[in-house]
């Protein structure tokens, strides 16, 4: 399946509110394959010019020589979630926390976001969740319309194979939701993620709260629903993503073969492929690999699973996520610019690459023609400092 190309027009139509002007001058500009000391100019929400040299345009912003390069991108982030339910069974009003979850985004340099919801609930055994995206999403929409959001938000459903009402719950979403992905999401105990029941076993407790035999009830009803509804499940997500016009997304590939069918669905880029193995396949398959932030900053996977860093060392990494923590974005650029000696490649994986991987043309890039998306950084050591952030022309951090 082809990704789909979310047209300017399409999203102005919600995002007009936050366009603005501005000309930052003075500036190591981080352009796709080279850095220049320049100047850019944003008219109406749109880069309308960009020049090589140290001069100052009347009313420019000096920026004394700091980097200034686009808007983060942001594919795959349980932020919301987190906001939602700031400690296990703690319930937060939605837009408190939607408000909450967008400010933090706007201050960690993150311009665009597709916010991540799970679809397909369980509403049996003793691992229960209930459906929450479709109210959710109305909520998010309503918001965007209203102008309270400061950065650009999209949808991302996570489609939870091992499930009881997946499809269900995508059946109430429509194209006009603008759901750019669809991630196929299979948490079935013994495989991918969760192949060490170890693993699985100290998330669910801490989570959860379960006995031993609660624990061994939950996998065994978890694989239960795997046979009886995953065949269905998945194909059934894959054709939805079609009518919803998303691009298709894998999760947690292992293996060779689970990335063979990857392809065959028409997955476009592979979240955090578990293994050395499955991420040479999706190179081999041309599907596009990202891994989590947390994983380069902190040297390798708190699951043990394969390290970001030594996927970057093998030229296997393609598009970085800040995961569970908004902060590593930027971060991570940063630790990948210095083990690859290039910032411009190491910016491209958290902008041009995300963007163009959810089909977002319009952004990602310091690009005349381009959304006037935005960073001024400095840095103290190896830490960038964001000392500005603009969406569409406009300071929102």
């Amino acid at each position: 399946m082809n990704s789909p190309i979310l047209s300017g027009a399409s999203t102005q139509a919600h995002d007009a509110s936050v366009s603005g002007s501005a000309c930052l001058a003075n500036a190591r500009l981080i352009l796709p394959e080279v850095e220049i000391i320049g100047s850019l100019t944003v008219e109406n929400g749109t880069i309308t010019d960009i020049r090589e040299g140290d001069h100052l345009p009347e009313g420019a912003i000096d920026c004394g020589g700091d980097v200034v390069t686009p808007g983060l991108v942001e594919l795959h982030t349980d932020n919301l979630e987190r906001h939602m339910e700031p400690r296990p069974g703690v319930n937060w009003p939605h837009v408190s926390a939607m408000l909450a979850h967008d400010g933090e985004l706007a201050s960690c340099g993150i311009t665009t976001v597709f916010d991540a919801m799970r679809v397909g609930s369980i509403h049996s055994g003793t691992g229960r969740y209930d459906k929450y995206a479709r109210g959710l999403a109305s909520e998010m929409m309503a918001l965007r319309a209203s102008g309270a959001l400061r950065i650009s938000h999209f949808l991302h459903l996570r489609a939870e194979i091992c499930s009881e009402t997946l499809l269900e719950e995508l059946a109430e979403f429509t194209p006009d939701d603008r759901v750019g992905i669809v991630s196929l999401m299979d948490h079935t105990p013994g495989q991918r993620q969760f192949r060490d029941l170890s693993k699985l076993k100290q998330y669910v407790a801490k989570k959860k709260n379960m006995s031993d035999a609660e624990f061994a009830d939950h996998v065994a009803h978890l694989k239960g629903l795997q046979e009886e509804h995953g065949a269905r499940h998945l194909h059934g997500a894959v054709s939805e993503a079609r009518r919803l016009g998303a691009t298709l997304a894998s999760h947690d590939d292992t293996t060779q073969a689970q990335v063979g069918d990857s392809a065959a669905h028409g997955v476009r880029f592979a979240e955090f492929p578990t293994t050395l193995e499955a991420a040479q396949a999706c190179r081999n398959s041309g599907i596009e690999i990202m891994m989590g932030a947390p994983n380069i900053i902190r040297g390798g996977s708190h699951s043990g699973n394969v390290s970001a860093s030594e996927l970057a060392k093998l030229d296997l990494l393609d598009i970085v996520s800040s995961d569970y923590v908004p902060s590593a974005l930027l971060l991570s650029a940063w630790r990948l610019a210095a083990l690859w000696d290039d910032m411009p490649r190491a910016m491209r994986t958290v902008t041009q690459a995300p963007a163009s991987a959810a089909g977002l043309m319009d952004r990602g890039a310091l690009k005349v023609g381009l959304l006037g998306d935005l960073l001024r950084i400095t840095s103290l050591d190896d830490t960038p400092i964001l000392r500005g952030v603009w969406c569409r022309g406009r300071q929102v951090g």
